[in-house]
């Protein structure tokens, strides 16, 4: 299936979730916000919400600093 990740189009596993897309990307969901279609996904939804054909993916990870 197809998705858009942070506006480039992905082809992805049929059965994806949000934390099995953070793990392809190699991304600590500690440090990671997602929007789902222009909502949040709260971290713990992230191994149950279910990822479709179409969804418009944000990835915004967090960086320290000053």
């Amino acid at each position: 299936m197809n998705i858009i990740v942070n506006g480039e189009s992905r082809r992805i596993a049929t059965e994806a979730t949000v934390a099995g897309l953070l793990e392809e990307f190699g991304l600590p969901p500690r440090k990671i916000a997602i929007e789902r279609n222009r909502e949040i996904v709260p971290k713990s939804a992230y191994g149950t919400t279910a990822l479709r054909d179409g969804d418009e993916i944000e990835i915004v990870q967090f960086v320290g600093g000053g």
